[in-house]
């Protein structure tokens, strides 16, 4: 174990301090100062070893949590990424983009804050990369089975490597310009800059990934055609489908849904021209949703030279403790200051949004907001309570439905559950025999933790589908649906 003491000496969570805020807004850079090697031996000196470490059961990957820490505490990095990556393909994404349900499930935060593992495990692939320890680990031999995977974020990501390394020829296809969906396109630069895409992909290249960009299955290669090329597909699309937000003046000019003004703001960040970008400067700024993908909006807008900023979320704002419904080791809906918030801009909980108002040339010039009252378990707008928020840019951030389904269901006659996902069995695969499922296109919107999960256990079950038997770890179950569910509640 670590320090056998470690909890007992040092009895707080030390993390890295984000750059001032008046510095930051002025760039996309991530938001972190670099860490203290000192500060980082303390808190993964704080590590207990306890008898039934739970943070295993928090996190999906089932990450040998005490064991790096242990080595991080001993200073034996190289041996900490070995171990790491035993069970985690992309630390380097999973330690910036994770809300770290493992840290929830600490035992030392029963009494005490958790140990900062999140901030352990990116420390840890950080200097690894730095030092030149992420080396290519080509298979030994090729097995003669070809893989389709389709779609490049974690899960996709994470089934090609685990399926290359097994010896397999993959080929991974992305529609967008560039490889990496939502970790490319989906997440600003000053959560998670390009750079830790770029080192991944080179590593996974020189493996033998074959990467396919600006191809889509479904209209350029229809995916009949897909599944007959190669031995198995693996489709990995995510949940793209915007929750819609139905009201008066939906179709004014200046309503946008979140994910169309963040892919074009990173597009320019990566040097791209985007004519008639969706843009902040200068404008009344209103987001509407409250999670993760709307804080990327806000912290957007701000780098951008918004007016003003302002959140609305139809919710009640969470506690500032751990409710007593979601008691240890369950992931708590607290109440949290992102990085973005921190900038500025304001927060309302309980707002619903009632009509978008425009003016004479058909642009969005406000909001008619309401306070949200609940009616037979439903959060309608109370009557009597509407005022108007003045509003040049509205972003709707209020989730996702599901995958694209037009192309999947014609051509490979997919079906669907209930809550809009392709419809899987217990082993990831689809009705469409040799097609198999992977990450939020089959789970529904998660955590970026259990994508690359779910990448690793299909990549097994592919594995045993074309070899009769496997040896990769497959540490997910499509069962677990409903503990990822719980999960992303945070």
């Amino acid at each position: 174990m670590a320090d056998p003491k470690g909890f007992l000496k040092v009895t707080e969570r030390e993390l890295p301090a984000r750059r001032p805020v008046p510095v930051r807004i002025l760039d996309w850079k991530e938001v972190y100062e670099p860490g203290d090697s000192a500060v980082l031996k303390r808190q993964a000196g704080r590590c207990m070893d306890c008898g039934v470490p739970f943070c295993h059961q928090g996190c999906p990957l089932g990450n040998l949590i005490p064991e790096w820490n242990d080595l991080t505490w001993r200073g034996e990095g190289r041996a900490a990424i070995d171990r790491l990556h035993a069970t985690n393909n992309f630390p380097e994404f999973t330690g910036r983009l994770c809300p770290a349900p493992c840290e929830s499930a600490c035992v030392l935060g029963i009494n005490q804050p958790p140990v900062t593992i999140k901030q352990v495990e990116v420390s840890i692939i950080d200097q690894a990369f730095g030092s030149g320890w992420v080396e290519a680990k080509p298979p030994a031999r090729l097995t003669g089975k070809t893989v389709a995977v389709v779609g490049s974020g974690p899960a996709g990501l994470a089934a090609a490597q685990q399926l290359t390394r097994a010896g397999h020829t993959v080929a991974v296809y992305e529609r967008d310009d560039r490889i990496g969906g939502l970790l490319r396109y989906g997440i600003p630069d000053f959560k998670m800059e390009k750079k830790h895409v770029e080192s991944r992909l080179r590593q996974m290249e020189a493996e033998g990934t074959r990467f396919r960009a600006g191809v889509e299955i479904g209209k350029d290669i229809t995916w009949s055609d897909l599944r007959a090329r190669y031995d198995a597909v693996v489709v990995a699309t995510g949940s793209t489908v915007p929750r819609e937000l139905p009201i008066p003046g939906r179709d004014l000019a200046g309503v946008h849904f979140a994910m169309e003004y963040l892919v074009e703001s990173n597009k320019v960040v990566a040097g791209d021209s985007v004519p008639n970008q969706i843009h902040a400067e200068g404008k009344h700024v209103v987001v509407i949703g409250g999670g993760d993908t709307g804080a990327d909006c806000i912290g957007t807008a701000h780098r951008q030279g918004a007016l003003s900023v302002t959140n609305l979320a139809i919710g009640k704002r969470p506690g500032d403790d751990r409710p007593d419904h979601q008691p240890w080791p369950m992931m708590p809906t607290v109440f949290e200051v992102s990085s973005a918030h921190e900038e500025g801009g304001e927060r309302h909980y309980l707002a619903s949004t009632v009509e978008f108002v425009g003016n004479a040339a058909g642009e969005v010039r406000a909001l008619v907001v309401a306070d949200t009252e609940f009616v037979d378990g439903r959060r309608v707008p109370k009557p009597g309570t509407e005022r108007e928020i003045p509003a040049d840019l509205v972003l709707i951030a209020m989730g996702f439905t599901g995958p694209e389904r037009d192309a999947l269901e014609a051509q490979l006659s997919a079906q669907f559950t209930p809550r809009g996902n392709v419809e899987r069995d217990a082993a990831f695969q689809a009705t469409a025999p040799g097609v198999f499922v992977a990450g939020d296109a089959g789970r529904g919107q998660s955590l970026i933790v259990w994508a690359i999960a779910e990448g690793r256990s299909v990549a097994a079950e592919v594995d045993a589908f074309l070899m009769g038997a496997t040896s990769l770890p497959a540490p997910v179950r499509p069962s677990d649906v409903a503990i990822g569910l719980a999960a992303s509640v945070g």
